[in-house]
């Protein structure tokens, strides 16, 4: 403790990071962010977007910037993305920001921050796409995690032949995260042509009996073949699993964590 009060009355230490040394995570009027989560998980804390006004997501990424050097927003709309950038803008005036419209994420660096480097590639595939959404989040938080991320799109059942082109790639990843809807085979035929680990996507497109992602979820929780499955749409957390696998093989490798 000392030292950190110390590098506080040296400068060399914000309140608000000192608060995330001492307590694990700091206060604000929007709630608590965990801005020790990456460090106690390998996962970065990220801001969902949805079910928060603009003003309360513009806080907790003003304050993921003030503690880690990073805010990581997921789900964010248009009205958020304006209230964050203003934010910021006034806050961390040199902050780099970027938005993918599609995937819905918004992420900011200070411009001391370093990314994490792995040694290790996540392939991100979609059968079709109206999976680009939940598969794009997933791309965003596995490359935040620091691995390299290979995208390969629109390579779905019903058209099969699409992917057999994509397959020495796709066996040279570490890990695989493969988004599909309907219902939601491309995981399962991937996971009988290769030996790379699997996290199955299921997307919540689709109609009619089984739809909203609820097909693709009872088949691949069915699949004959080995593969992880997370929830419908759950793109941050396909993203994290794949993460921790790439940190995982990238440690194995001497590579950094």
């Amino acid at each position: 403790m000392r030292d950190i009060l110390e590098q506080v009355a040296a400068g060399d230490l914000s309140p608000a990071a000192a608060e995330v040394e001492l307590r694990g995570f700091a206060t604000t009027e929007a709630g608590r962010f965990d801005a020790a989560r990456e460090g106690r998980s390998g996962v970065p804390e990220a801001v969902l977007a949805d079910g928060k006004t603009p003003a309360e997501t513009a806080g907790l990424a003003v304050e993921s910037l003030r503690t880690t050097g990073r805010a990581l927003v997921t789900r964010a709309r248009e009205d958020h993305v304006r209230e964050v950038r203003d934010a910021i803008a006034d806050d961390h005036p040199d902050a780099t920001v970027e938005y993918d419209d599609r995937a819905l994420t918004l992420v900011a660096y200070t411009q001391a921050f370093e990314r994490p480097s792995l040694d290790a590639t996540v392939a991100v595939v979609t059968a079709g796409t109206s999976d680009a959404m939940p598969a794009g989040e997933a791309a965003v938080v596995a490359r935040e995690m620091g691995a390299a991320v290979d995208r390969v799109d629109d390579v779905g059942v019903a058209g099969i032949h699409r992917l057999f082109d994509s397959l020495d790639g796709l066996r040279a990843a570490d890990v695989m995260i493969v988004a599909a809807g309907r219902e939601g085979a491309l995981p399962t035929v991937l996971a009988g042509l290769v030996d790379t680990p699997i996290v199955g996507l299921p997307v919540s497109n689709g109609y009619g009996f089984g739809g909203a992602g609820e097909a693709a979820l009872a088949g691949m929780l069915q699949s004959c073949t080995a593969l992880s499955v997370v929830n419908i749409d759950a793109g941050f957390t396909a993203g994290a699993q794949a993460g921790l696998v790439a940190r995982a093989v990238s440690a194995a490798r001497g590579g950094g964590v």
